[in-house]
């Protein structure tokens, strides 16, 4: 027979348990608003304080109307010797479309400003910071962003080339250059272009301070009419997150460990990142399994299967990578991953937390020849919850009950716990009892076998337990035992008491089951079991069924 028990579900943890992307963090703003007043060249504006940013830029930016900062307040008169004439209110126009754009006062804004009077030459600087700006600490991704306005777009654009300073080492912060004119957020009723552009290719940074240097690679001066506003230098780097695809697990089944780095929100191209993690002691790698679908992805694993280095890329616009690696343990235990077992990082901000919980059923069973109480049980073997595998076995020659309450010529009994596949269990108990002789031969079998069975394919599956009673040439008074009797058959001993053969009852929740070959109550309180055994599977040590009140016939 039967008695199967409910079984304990995973509850899986999906891929959207990675964050989603955050925005970048500002590292440095220069809105040119430090102390506003009356117009100026770039060369003699410093910004706010702590940093005080000052800017350079090649001579052919500084003269013929270019590198003015200009708002609309400023009167509408060009400076003396800025060679801009009648062309200064076009270009407090731009300083009032930009702050527009952003939400910002139109008459007070600042910008910088170029209404190329004279060919520049291609390749020249517009603008580049003098101070060096603080990075908190190096391998952190380095974007940049710009709010830009065009004018005059029928005649030539002004290409903006931007990129980020890493001491002497020049990196572009986008692929293309910025055309305001074929690309812009929006045009104003009088025709300025104006956007927000955010580097697309970040730049993994190894110094201590990063810079600006704007190139205009636009040679003409006919046309090239410009002007820029809140440059921002951003901290764009990525989030490593881990993630257990299901908790808990079967000790000895696999779960998969999932790494994801989540870009931020302007999914610009980030190259090169890198990080090692620390496998807890108890968590066993599969290391064929480690996988990564992440650009230009590596991943190895240590010979001792507790380290992971894993690399790549995320392209331009990508959200998000993984690196996935199927893990196990053989015991039951948890497990912890935290930013500490990321042990080495490059160009990634550390994890948080996450956790998986591997289960296992403690195997118990128990076998014995013959219990009359208060007597101890003979032959007996004990199995008692345990995750590991283990046997116990024990037999008797020809044996005496009491003066007269039984006498068998021998008897075995065996109990096991043993361990399949992944996290699969099954407990067994069997006791066999021959030559027996109850009460004056009022009972009789040349053989008595009782086995109590407890299986489960994992260990978050339903237990099944079964038993099974065997008899061969048995009888109670003038009454033939059949071989297999139904469980918990009741045979009258008259003005003495009850029979009970192939008694089964079911206890834990229905992870254990107890089965007797037969058991003896007699009116005057005398209590005999032959062939008793029982076996359960439980996550926590199941109620001793002989102290159960809960314990039911199966």
């Amino acid at each position: 027979m039967s008695a199967p028990s409910p079984g304990v579900g995973a509850h899986p943890v999906a891929a959207a348990d990675a964050p989603a992307p955050r925005p970048a963090t500002v590292l440095f703003e220069e809105g040119f608003e430090n102390a506003p007043g009356a117009p100026r060249p770039l060369t003699a504006y410093t910004g706010a304080p702590p940093l005080a940013e000052t800017y350079t830029a090649d001579p052919a930016w500084l003269t013929a109307c270019n590198g003015w900062l200009v708002s609309a307040a400023d009167s509408p008169t060009a400076p003396a010797g800025s060679g801009c004439g009648t062309t200064w209110p076009s270009q407090q126009a731009m300083a009032s479309a930009l702050a527009e754009w952003a939400g910002a006062d139109p008459i007070g804004n600042h910008a910088v400003t170029a209404y190329t009077a004279g060919d520049p030459g291609a390749g020249k600087t517009q603008l580049e910071t003098v101070q060096p700006v603080p990075v908190a600490s190096a391998g952190r991704f380095l974007t940049f962003s710009v709010d830009a306005a065009a004018v005059n777009c029928f005649a030539a654009h002004p290409l903006l080339e931007f990129s980020l300073l890493d001491g002497q080492r020049v990196v572009p912060a986008f692929t293309d250059p910025i055309d305001t004119c074929a690309d812009a957020g929006t045009v104003t009723a009088n025709g300025t272009h104006v956007g927000t552009y955010a580097g697309d290719d970040a730049v993994l940074f190894s110094g201590s301070s990063a810079g600006v240097r704007m190139v205009n690679a636009q040679a003409s001066g006919t046309g090239n009419d410009g002007a820029i506003d809140n440059l921002r230098i951003m901290d764009a780097t990525p989030q490593l997150s881990t993630a257990f695809a299901r908790d808990p697990v079967g000790a000895g089944d696999p779960t998969t460990l999932t790494f994801t780095v989540t870009n931020t929100t302007e999914r610009a191209a980030k190259r090169g990142w890198s990080f090692t993690e620390q496998i807890p002691a108890g968590l066993i790698t599969e290391p064929g399994s480690a996988t990564t679908n992440c650009s230009s992805g590596t991943v190895a694993v240590d010979p001792d299967g507790h380290g992971l280095t894993a690399g790549g890329d995320l392209a331009a616009g990508q959200e998000s990578c993984t690196i996935t690696i199927r893990v196990t343990s053989a015991r039951s235990g948890t497990y912890t991953l935290c930013a500490t077992a990321t042990t080495a990082r490059h160009g990634v901000d550390p994890p948080g937390c996450s956790s998986v919980t591997f289960v296992a059923l403690l195997m118990d069973a128990h076998a014995q020849a013959v219990t009359a109480t208060p007597a101890a049980p003979l032959a007996p073997s004990d199995v008692a919850c345990t995750e590991d595998p283990a046997t116990d076995s024990a037999q008797l020659g020809s044996t005496h009950v009491g003066s007269s309450i039984a006498s068998f010529t021998s008897a075995t009994t065996h109990a096991a716990g043993t361990a399949g596949s992944g996290s699969a269990r099954t407990a067994t108990s069997t006791a066999t009892v021959n030559g027996l002789h109850l009460l004056g031969g009022a009972i009789s079998a040349d053989k008595a076998t009782a086995t109590a069975t407890a299986t489960a394919p994992t260990a978050l599956d339903t237990v099944s337990a079964t038993g099974t009673t065997t008899f061969t040439g048995a009888r109670v008074g003038n009454t033939t035992v059949a071989a297999h009797p139904a469980p918990n058959t009741i045979i009258s001993l008259p003005q003495r008491g009850t029979v009970t053969l192939n008694e089964q009852r079911v206890y834990g929740d229905g992870r254990g089951l107890v089965v007797n070959a037969l058991h003896v109550r007699l009116s005057d309180g005398t209590d005999i079991i032959v062939g008793g055994t029982r076996a359960s599977l439980a996550r926590t040590p199941a109620e001793d069924p002989e102290k159960s009140t809960a314990s039911s016939p199966a």
